[in-house]
Formats: structure tokens, C-alpha cells, sequence
């Protein structure tokens, strides 16, 4: 008979997205192919550039008029309401989609974002980091101004065919600049 051995970090604290944190259209802020509907997307990486098939992401984004939207139905949608919120686990090769909008801007002089989060296997707590799009005056944003020139690029989605491509790497050279709140 084999020996029960002790339960691992991994087992005991999860990742456990699949089972409950997943829901029908938590990555469709808006229905895919919809006028005005773009993906944002990309691949999940961890410290040796293996995508990491287990990790979570969520994203908060103002809508197209740059409206930060204050309606329910984040975890419950309805196919009509924009709620700003997405909620998308990656595949085995590390990809995420959510099909949603261009962002708008909310003040003027500061640029359009995407707000990310990211859960996965090996982090106790959520990592925050946000996505700012290609071809937008950045000089206004104090964010994007605290980060040393040369890390700004891991902030900077990647216009394609499709809408923006936002890899996050978790640790390593190209490391995704993460934000610290303070309180968490």
C-alpha cells in the first residue's frame, strides 16, 4: 500500500478556476463579431517563457466613449450591458480572449487602458497591471511617467488584425511591470 503523503502548496491553495470561478460569457463583454467588437488577448508566460495553461485574467476597461461603466451584470450577462468587467482563464497554451471594445478615454490628457489582473498557480496574491494601446499621447498619464523608460513596453499592448495583443510574463527579462496597492 502506498504512503498518503501531505497535500502540496499547489494543491491546497489552487489555482481552482476551472471548477468555480468561470462562468457563460465572462470573457464576451460584448457578443464576438458585434459591431464595434475587437479581442483583446495574449498569452500568459511564466519566469522560463512557458505559457502557464492554468492563470486567470480580469479586466476592467471604460467603454468605447470612455465611460467607466457603474452597471451590474458583471457575473451575470444579459447581451446587452457593458459592465467594464471580463473574466477569462487561459488555455493550454496560455492564451486568453476577451471580445469587448476599444476603451475610451475617461479624462482628457490621460490614455485609454485596459486594467488586468492576473491569477495563477504560485502567487498567493493577484498581480495588477494595466494595458495601455498603442498610438495615444502618454505624456499626461502619471502612471505610465513612474515607470523607467526601458519597462514601459511591458505596459504597451500590440495593435493586430484582431484588436490588442497583451502578453503577460509573469517573471524574467521582459517581466510585466506589476502595481502595488497599498493596503494589499
Amino acid at each position: 500500500m502506498s504512503e498518503l503523503l501531505p497535500p502540496t502548496p499547489g494543491q491546497t491553495i489552487g489555482p481552482f478556476f476551472h471548477p468555480g470561478m468561470l462562468y457563460d460569457g465572462d470573457r464576451d463583454l460584448v457578443p464576438a463579431g458585434s459591431v464595434g467588437s475587437i479581442l483583446f488577448h495574449g498569452v500568459v508566460y511564466d519566469g522560463d517563457g512557458v505559457p502557464v495553461p492554468d492563470a486567470m485574467i480580469e479586466i476592467w476597461q471604460a467603454d468605447a466613449a470612455g465611460t467607466v461603466s457603474q452597471s451590474t451584470g458583471s457575473l451575470r450577462r444579459d447581451g446587452w450591458t457593458f459592465s467594464g468587467f471580463g473574466r477569462a482563464s487561459t488555455g493550454r497554451d496560455g492564451r486568453y480572449t476577451f471580445s469587448t471594445v476599444t476603451p475610451g478615454v475617461t479624462e482628457e490628457g490621460r490614455p485609454p487602458f485596459f486594467a488586468v489582473t492576473v491569477f495563477a498557480r504560485g502567487l498567493l496574491d493577484r498581480l495588477f497591471t494595466r494595458a495601455y494601446l498603442p498610438g495615444n499621447d502618454m505624456t499626461g498619464d502619471a502612471l505610465w511617467n513612474s515607470v523607467p523608460a526601458d519597462r514601459r513596453p511591458t505596459l504597451l499592448a500590440e495593435a493586430d488584425g484582431q484588436g490588442f495583443r497583451f502578453d503577460v510574463h509573469l517573471q524574467g527579462d521582459d517581466e510585466t511591470v506589476f502595481l502595488r496597492y497599498p493596503g494589499m
